[in-house]
């Protein structure tokens, strides 16, 4: 059971891929075009909708009819029913409108588990911990509503009120707050600080339209206090937008340097050449990937190690070379196709093999570890016919993502992908929730650098309660208290302090970023 979960979770988050964009351009107009296909479909449907014997909702019928047909063209080509429409949207835009909370359900209520930063929760003082009884006399406590059902109460156009019955928990006590809804930013940039006065570290999780934003402050910020030597970790971003992977790349390269080039299924080349105007066009740098980087992950890494600009560390990536363009279908729908593809700067194409089974095609990464890829790099497949040469000389190789100058090995077993799992996940964030929302009070007036320094490990006994905790979910493992005590760390220090000291807990004694270091240290030098 827990080798097909790890197996279904590598290929779910591999088919989400599949939603990504390869362009930010949204076509505003229907093509006007008829055509006798078009006619024929018009025709049929009218037919069902007039005069089949049985009611028959063609509105259903017609977004299963367009999904079987793009289902048939690549992988990456989807149709996106309306009710998904905004939620991408939101996630690619870099922002959305409501009051600006994480929750869950605990137990019965509506429970804050964070206060979003510069949204308006904030803003008003709410807290973690909060509970919403109330939202515009909706009663949502004792309820059984999902998580989409809440989310629709909370957001809302910017500017609208939002009546809330509260209770704090931690003063014991009911309150009434009316709330305009505003802004909430959704960064794309998870964190980034120092690890030494002059190794930065940036992580981007996303490519959306604020991502170059995000980048270029967070890389100011770092320069601004010393950095020299940067690590760029692109570990589990599946891609995005093009545009803002250009502008990254921009920022990293030298004048004409190429950084990607797109083909259209006309032929048209366009070449997208780096303007010399970026402010870490020197510096050492080292970009970190994983078969989880897909799409404008794989076109930052390309450029790069095409230009020789860098060293690339980690796994090889998803391998994405396609360009979609979303297109709208009227009441809401879009369709998201591809419409060119894309090649690194020395040529390549790192788009792996497609045979139109899409199963099969998004199954490549558990297959990687049963032909033993991810143990041993000798295992990746070479094509020689795919072999490109970088102007330093360097051999890399197109035909399926961007295979790592320096490769990291998961030689984990079965039980260890487990473990990871349960650690890395919402169970865990949970529990640490409902942990400290339980003792609130062993941690007024605790601090960053006490939890940094391990002063939690005193204040309960972490890992018995969560071996109860995971025992009571029915979910059988067996993990070390070592491993328990680095996951309640992580997870204190997101719902403490936020994204930034959750990920500098998450790489401390991290081989890829201690492999990353030791390279700036030591063998920084490309030839």
């Amino acid at each position: 059971m827990k080798k097909n979960l790890v197996l279904f979770v590598i290929v779910f988050l591999s088919i989400c891929i599949g939603y990504l964009l390869g362009s930010e351009k949204e076509i505003l107009m229907y093509d006007q075009k008829d055509s006798w296909s078009m006619n024929r479909l018009e025709r049929l449907l009218r037919y069902i909708e007039n005069d089949y014997v049985e009611a028959i909702d063609t509105d259903s019928l017609v977004g299963e009819v367009i999904e079987d047909i793009v289902n048939r063209l690549d992988p990456h080509s989807v149709y996106i029913p309306a009710y998904q429409r905004q939620s991408i949207a939101e996630n690619m835009q870099g922002k959305f409108y409501g009051i600006g909370v994480s929750f869950l359900m605990s137990k019965d209520s509506v429970t804050i588990v964070r206060v979003l930063e510069g949204g308006p929760s904030e803003a008003a003082g709410l807290l973690a911990g909060d509970r919403i009884l109330i939202a515009n006399q909706d009663t949502l406590f004792n309820k059984n509503y999902s998580t989409d059902k809440i989310m629709q109460t909370l957001k809302g156009k910017p500017g609208t009120s939002v009546d809330l019955t509260l209770y704090r928990k931690s003063e014991d006590k009911i309150f009434q707050l009316k709330m305009k809804r505003g802004k909430v930013p959704l960064p794309s940039v998870d964190s980034y600080y120092l690890i030494d006065k002059t190794v930065g570290y940036l992580k981007i999780n996303r490519f959306s339209q604020t991502t170059f934003d995000e980048f270029d402050r967070a890389l100011n910020d770092l320069l601004s206090r010393g950095m020299e030597k940067l690590i760029l970790d692109l570990r589990d971003n599946p891609g995005g937008y093009l545009h803002p992977a250009i502008q990254i790349s921009n920022a990293l390269l030298r004048k004409d340097q190429t950084i990607v080039i797109t083909k259209s299924s006309m032929g048209e080349e366009e070449k997208s050449i780096a303007e010399g105007n970026g402010n870490f066009q020197e510096g050492d740098l080292v970009v970190l990937v994983n078969e989880q980087s897909a799409s404008a992950s794989e076109i930052v890494a390309g450029a790069i190690q095409d230009n020789d600009r860098g060293w690339i560390i980690g796994r090889r990536t998803f391998g994405k070379g396609l360009v979609q363009q979303q297109m709208p279908l009227g009441g809401g729908d879009a369709v998201r196709l591809t419409i060119a593809k894309y090649f690194t700067p020395t040529g390549r194409s790192i788009q792996k093999p497609y045979n139109g089974n899409r199963e099969a095609y998004y199954q490549d990464l558990s297959n990687r570890y049963h032909r033993g890829e991810m143990a041993d790099a000798k295992k990746i497949p070479v094509t020689d016919s795919l072999a490109f040469k970088t102007p330093e000389g360097r051999t890399v190789f197109g035909g399926g993502g961007i295979t790592p100058d320096f490769y990291i090995t998961n030689t984990n077993s079965e039980e260890q992908e487990w473990n990871s799992l349960i650690l890395n996940s919402n169970m865990m964030n949970n529990f640490v929730f409902e942990k400290l929302d339980d003792n609130r009070n062993k941690f007024n007036g605790f601090k960053r650098s006490d939890l940094l320094k391990g002063k939690f490990e005193d204040l309960l006994p972490w890992h018995d309660l969560f071996v109860k905790y995971y025992g009571e979910e029915e979910v059988e493992t067996t993990i070390e208290e070592r491993e328990t005590l680095k996951a309640v760390k992580a997870y204190l220090g997101l719902q403490l302090f936020g994204e930034n000291t959750f990920n500098q807990i998450k790489n401390q004694n991290d081989l890829f970023l201690e492999t990353a270091i030791s390279t700036l240290d030591s063998l920084y030098k490309i030839n």
